[in-house]
């Protein structure tokens, strides 16, 4: 297999869980806080640095600065005056696509698939789920009460879909965005993976 599998999700779906699963599955390398150990390695920032800013949205006008300046590369005297939150994003965006060009991998969040928008060979993947699955799925993970995980989830979402939205070109969550759509709450991990597993096998044989 030559396929690279970026996961978007919903808080509370198991998103992560069916990355990891699928990877394992599959035995291609899995990336979630991973990829901020590599993004801080290969950029020298601080590993809490960089999960201080991890998916967190910033302020909008920033963000020609934050393109133009990362097609010129760090090097670029820009990235001297640059508020950090952007040098976190473009050490992320960098470790994505060098992740990718060493072979097939499972990549979670962090717009990965805009990073990987050149890639042919890449499937971008959301997940998502029922309201009541979500929070029962976070109040049993954190003991939580209902209230706290239900705020905890608009919370979470809110933040990722402000992040997404803003660093790529289209929207989070919404199915044109992506190239499969999975209710998690439905299938559950063991039928979310296969699904995926499927899908992958469809799509390179119809390379």
């Amino acid at each position: 297999m030559n396929t690279i599998i970026t996961i978007g999700r919903q808080f509370g779906s198991g998103g992560r869980e069916i990355g990891a699963k699928l990877a394992e599955e599959l035995g291609i390398p899995f990336y979630d806080r991973e990829l901020l150990t590599r993004a801080a390695k290969e950029s020298g920032f601080c590993e809490e640095m960089i999960q201080c800013h991890d998916e967190r949205p910033t302020n909008s006008f920033l963000y020609n600065l934050v393109m133009d300046t990362y097609s010129f590369g760090y090097n670029s005297a820009a990235m001297v005056d640059m508020p950090i939150s952007q040098k976190v994003f473009l050490a992320q965006f960098d470790a994505i696509r060098k992740i990718a060009d060493e072979g097939p991998c499972v990549i979670v969040g962090r717009c990965a698939d805009y990073a990987l928008a050149e890639y042919d060979n890449c499937l971008n993947i959301f997940i998502h789920g029922n309201e009541k699955c979500k929070i029962e799925r976070i109040m049993r993970k954190y003991d939580l009460s209902e209230q706290k995980a239900k705020d905890m989830i608009v919370k979470k979402d809110k933040q990722r879909q402000s992040y997404y939205n803003y660093y790529s070109s289209k929207k989070w969550g919404r199915s044109d965005s992506y190239d499969l759509s999975i209710n998690s709450s439905i299938l559950g991990i063991e039928g979310s993976v296969k699904l995926i597993k499927q899908f992958i096998v469809d799509f390179e044989e119809m390379k």
